[in-house]
Formats: C-alpha cells, sequence, structure tokens
C-alpha cells in the first residue's frame, strides 16, 4: 500500500498537483547525479561554498593542428547521361570489422582497496566504527534544520533524483541529502565559476573539514547533517577523501594517455559515490548475492555515468581546454586533439564515439546485476539513475553523434515516460539468474 501511495504522490508532483500533497512537499529531491549550475564561494579559511546560479569561465587553448585528415563522411560520384560502358561500384567504406574494439578493463578494485572499504562499511563492523569518537549531540531543531538545507539544496539540482527516493524510509533521505550536498560542494570547489581561485591548500583544508566531521566536529550546519549521518550509518572515510583526490586531478590533468588512467579519475570522482551510497541504501535481507558483487556494481554505476558524462560534455569541456577521452584511443581512429578543437564530425569521430557509447553502455549493464540487490525502498532512485543516463548515450546517437557542436539531453517528457519503467524495475524480484554473469570486480 505504501509503494503504491508513493507512486501516487510521484505523479502529483509531476504533473503540478505538489501544492495539493503534503507528503510531496516535505520530500524534496534527491541524489545520484550533479545537475544544474554550479557557483561557490570559498573563503580564505574556513571554506564556505553558497548556492547561487552562474556559468562555469571558459578559456580557449592553442593547438597544433593532427597530421590525420577526414573527409567528413562524405562520398562524391559523378552522374552522366545513359553509356554504353561498364559502371563499377564505388568502394564501400572499411567494414566495421576493422573498427577497434576499446579495453573495457579499467583498474582493479582490489587495487582501488575496495575490498577494505566493504569490510569497513558492514554491519558488523558498525559499532566499532562508532565507538572510535563519542556520538555529537545535536539539537533536535538544530538537526533538523541541517537537513532542511540538504534537501533544499537537492530541490533546486537534483530535481530527477530526488523522485526516487519517495519510497525510501525518513532516515535513509535525510543520510542521501547529507551525503549528495557534501558531494556536490566538493564538486564545486574545481568545477564552480569560482575555480579560478582554486589551489591544492584550498583541498587539503578541505580534508581537513572531512576529518573533523567524522571526529564530530561539523564545522557550519551543513557539515553537521553529514556529521549525524556517519553516526547513523557505517560510512567509511576513505570515499570521501578519493573523491577529494579526484578533484586534485582535475586541478593538474587535462590530458588521459589510455583508458585505465581516465577509469582512474572516474572512480574518484564519481565511483567512490557509489561505494558511500551502499550502507544507506541497504541491502535486501533476501538476496543471495555477495556484499561485495553488490559493491561492484555501485561502483560500476558511478564509472558508467561519468563516463556518460564525459561523452555528453565534449564539446564543452574542450572549450576550457580539456579533453577527457584517451589520447591512445584517439589515435588509434585516426583522431587527436585537433579534429575536437575543430568541432568537425566525421565519419572516423561517429565511429569513435559508437565504441565509447558502447564500453560506457557495458558499464550499466554491470551495474543492473546489483540494482537490484539493494533494499526495495531504495533501489528507485538508483534504477532512475541508470535509466536516464543510459537515455543520454541514446540522445548521442540520435544527434547523429555530434557531441561537438550539441549538447544531449533527455527532455522532460522522456523523463517522465522513463520513470514509470524505474519504478517497473525497482519493485521487480531480486533473485537474479547469475549463471554464467561475471561482475566486473576483477
Amino acid at each position: 500500500m505504501k509503494d503504491y501511495e508513493g507512486y501516487q504522490s510521484l505523479l502529483r508532483c509531476l504533473f503540478g498537483h505538489a501544492e495539493k500533497d503534503k507528503r510531496c512537499n516535505s520530500q524534496h529531491y534527491a541524489f545520484f547525479g550533479w545537475i544544474g549550475s554550479r557557483q561557490i564561494s570559498i573563503f580564505a579559511k574556513p571554506i564556505v561554498p553558497q548556492y547561487q546560479s552562474g556559468m562555469s569561465s571558459s578559456f580557449s587553448l592553442a593547438v597544433k593542428p593532427c597530421v590525420a585528415g577526414s573527409n567528413g563522411g562524405k562520398s562524391w560520384r559523378r552522374r552522366g547521361g545513359a553509356r554504353a560502358e561498364v559502371v563499377v561500384a564505388p568502394k564501400k567504406r572499411t567494414s566495421t570489422q576493422n573498427v577497434p574494439e576499446l579495453s573495457k578493463q579499467g583498474i582493479p578494485h582490489t587495487d582501488l582497496h575496495v575490498r577494505e572499504i566493504v569490510k569497513r562499511q558492514s554491519d558488523d563492523n558498525k559499532s566499532a566504527m562508532l565507538d572510535l569518537c563519542q556520538k555529537p549531540q545535536f539539537h533536535p531543531t538544530f538537526l533538523e534544520e541541517a537537513y532542511d538545507k540538504c534537501r533544499n539544496i537537492c530541490a533546486e539540482y537534483a530535481k530527477t533524483f530526488y523522485l526516487g527516493t519517495l519510497l525510501m524510509t525518513e532516515e535513509r533521505q535525510k543520510a542521501i541529502w547529507a551525503i549528495y550536498v557534501w558531494c556536490r560542494r566538493t564538486d564545486e570547489l574545481v568545477d564552480g565559476p569560482n575555480a579560478s581561485y582554486m589551489s591544492s591548500a584550498v583541498l587539503d583544508r578541505w580534508e581537513e573539514r572531512l576529518h573533523d566531521i567524522f571526529d564530530g566536529r561539523p564545522y557550519d550546519i551543513l557539515d553537521a547533517a553529514l556529521t549525524h549521518t556517519i553516526h547513523n550509518f557505517p560510512l567509511d572515510i576513505k570515499p570521501f577523501r578519493d573523491m577529494i583526490e579526484g578533484m586534485r586531478m582535475d586541478t593538474k590533468i587535462f590530458r588521459y594517455a589510455n583508458f585505465q588512467e581516465l577509469y582512474l579519475y572516474c572512480y574518484y570522482v564519481a565511483g567512490t559515490v557509489g561505494l558511500m551510497t551502499v550502507p544507506v541504501m541497504g541491502i535486501a535481507p533476501e538476496s543471495q548475492v555477495s556484499t561485495q558483487s553488490i559493491y561492484n556494481s555501485a561502483l560500476n554505476l558511478g564509472i558508467g555515468n561519468q563516463l556518460t558524462n564525459i561523452l555528453r560534455d565534449v564539446g564543452e569541456d574542450s572549450l576550457r581546454g580539456r579533453v577527457y577521452l584517451p589520447q591512445d584511443e584517439l589515435g588509434q581512429f585516426g583522431l587527436c586533439d585537433g579534429d575536437i578543437f575543430s568541432r568537425k564530425v566525421s565519419y572516423r569521430w561517429r565511429e569513435f564515439m559508437k565504441q565509447q557509447i558502447t564500453r560506457a553502455r557495458f558499464y550499466f549493464n554491470q551495474a543492473e546485476e546489483g540494482a537490484s540487490q539493494l533494499d526495495k525502498a531504495s533501489r528507485w532512485p538508483v534504477w532512475s539513475s541508470l535509466l536516464l543516463y543510459r537515455k543520454i548515450l541514446d540522445a548521442i546517437e540520435e544527434n547523429d553523434y555530434d557531441n561537438l557542436t550539441k549538447r544531449a539531453y533527455v527532455g522532460r517528457t522522456k523523463k517522465l515516460l522513463m520513470l514509470p519503467l524505474a519504478y517497473s524495475r525497482a519493485q521487480s524480484a531480486t533473485h537474479l539468474r547469475l549463471s554464467g554473469i561475471k561482475f566486473l570486480g576483477f
């Protein structure tokens, strides 16, 4: 009954009747993706990000033209009148069999110490973690205000993902909001309009604040929400620290030699989100899949999401002098940075994008196996994220692989049509047919 009422509440939210539904008004927006305009105000010490609308500053970067050429995918044939001659069919383009198949192998999860994170975040280890520091005492009114602020930030920047949390318990909703806000504030340090003021010292100070949060000494009201969440769920600090490391990469690395380097970046900035949230989402009691496999799926969802973000934003990133595509793979297709900065969509570019999209979908397929193993009330936001990001890949294809001059997006109508499917997947049976399936956990 609760599931049905939650879905009806969703529909009222979507079609403009939220004012008639107190439940809809009291539960705002949630997680799994960072969408919308970004802005942050950075003070010398300490750092207190603010939330306003704005656009990131950009700059141009002169590059040397590449040698590889392209005819833009056009073939010309001379037309003539009726003649007594032999007509020879034009040569067909290179068979797809000769198109390089890109590696899907990233960094082994053992190298990322995922197994250690899983162990520390297990329910059996929760009491040991909480014994390390005394649970901070917050006034109930202060705590309520802290979570309200987190909810409002999610309401402004992640509307679509909130819809998937309507069936989650209140405690889990608040925890997701708190984690989302911390991730967003971290992301805005290097991606907001004031990113030009970013330095390693700022990130060092932000990491010090993170340790204070875990030690029960929050700096501001938003930090307090995360501190409270940490003492309600067995969250390990490593995924949070790893995300900050991803921000450090963004300040000094503008090219990636191969997919392994790009994978590591994707893990730091997005795969970590999956590791942070599994303890909050919870695992279905009836699940017969190993906890490690479910964590691997959560990590793979983050990888797939970030790969999709990269493919969607190729044109925009190039305006900032950034290329988040493996250099060796560009070379395999006769491409280089010059092709990206020229913003011309060639035959080679389309073939290259087809392979990039195939790899992103591979990670979504890997993530799907674990999404249905989460607690039933927590699956909807995960499935919403998974299906929404797949739609972004579809949109790139619909744009004829032009992500140099166009930005692929999923319109409101398609989002609405996708949500019932996500709801259906979320409510389906949790028992997976795992025979023959190997999770990408390395």
